[in-house]
């Protein structure tokens, strides 16, 4: 039986995009893919519905990533990174941070956004009105990852991830750290404590009533 919201995962870059490359053969597009796919199964196994935006070694655009989650109403977006530096063995989240030229909108949009016609920006300022919901979720989900994650910070960060920006949903992106490791294999080992991380922040999140859409 399927248990809360859609989880849609985005593992970043990918295609000619290799991300970030570490001395010892990480790479980044390579990592993401990998971890995603473990905490798919993880998700799965706890009875949650997930969706990835990406399945192979392909790069989505950003309005192609949008439109998956976009989709969707019932459903939370995490995209998936893995930094060039940074204490290894911690992920920081993040929510997405815009202008300060752009109005403060309170609240959660009730329709989806209109698709955007080739080569237009109209889903440029599209998770503005979910930035609340989305900083409430990353904090949850930071505060979760701290607990199973030592040196990872208690509380969640403001930034211009782009993959955020033109999602219509809470949305929140994942930074495991780093490349550096010796053995590209041990980032494979963060994929269970973030799969039970986001199980739980999904549970507090729902039982606060923070979740948008029907």
């Amino acid at each position: 039986m399927h248990t809360g919201p859609l989880v849609i995962l985005d593992p970043g870059h990918g295609g000619a995009d290799p991300g970030a490359r570490g001395p010892n053969g990480a790479v980044e597009k390579e990592s993401v893919l990998l971890i995603a796919r473990i905490v798919r199964v993880e998700l799965e196994r706890q009875g949650y519905r997930v969706l990835m935006t990406r399945y192979d070694d392909s790069n989505p655009s950003y309005d192609d990533r949008a439109a998956t989650a976009n989709a969707h109403r019932d459903a939370i977006f995490i995209s998936i990174h893995v930094a060039s530096t940074g204490t290894i063995g911690t992920v920081h989240t993040y929510y997405y941070r815009f202008s300060s030229a752009l109005p403060t909108v309170t609240g959660v949009a009730s329709i989806p956004p209109p698709a955007p016609p080739g080569g237009l920006g109209l889903w440029e300022e599209v998770q503005l009105p979910y930035t609340d919901a989305s900083h409430r979720f990353a904090d949850i989900l930071e505060l979760e990852l701290a607990q199973r994650l030592p040196g990872s910070p208690a509380t969640s960060s403001a930034a211009p991830v782009r993959e955020l920006r033109s999602v219509a949903l809470p949305a929140v992106a994942v930074e495991i750290s780093s490349v550096l490791v010796s053995d590209p294999n041990t980032l494979l080992s963060m994929g269970p404590p973030l799969a039970t991380s986001i199980v739980r922040s999904l549970q507090t999140f729902r039982a606060a009533g923070s979740a948008g859409g029907d």
